[in-house]
């Protein structure tokens, strides 16, 4: 079973030994992604900021791999602070239609000042 590693070209290149994307038999992976801009900041605001620039980042990874938010079948997804789920999951809504992903939100103890984390898994239209 082949694979294929991305990094797409709004991404700023990671600094751990990780791909940002990978394809493999017709699904689409992406790498947890966190409110970093195309420079590698972290992006101003709380969590709602971060959620947004976050789920941004999943969309270019998935675009890289010739997909849409549509086509992600599951979510998972870290919050620094569970009493930020309301306000986080008021901008994810924003990014779905149903029917919606399968999704798994834990609290996390995510470095710096990052609040939020999100990986997606997709399948390949």
């Amino acid at each position: 079973m082949a694979h294929q590693a991305l990094h797409p070209e709004d991404l700023p290149r990671p600094k751990a030994p990780y791909s940002p994307v990978v394809v493999s038999d017709g699904h689409v992976f992406t790498a947890g992604q966190v409110g970093f801009d195309a420079r590698g900041d972290v992006v101003g605001g709380g969590v709602e900021e971060q959620t947004r620039q976050a789920l941004e980042n999943v969309r270019a990874c998935l675009a890289a791999a010739g997909c849409t938010m549509r086509d992600v079948v599951k979510v998972t997804a870290f919050l620094a602070d569970l009493d930020d789920f309301a306000a986080y999951n008021v901008v994810y809504a924003s990014f779905f239609d149903e029917p919606y992903p399968a999704r798994t939100t834990v609290g996390a103890r995510l470095p710096g000042t990052l609040l939020v984390e999100i990986e997606a898994i997709a399948r390949v239209p």
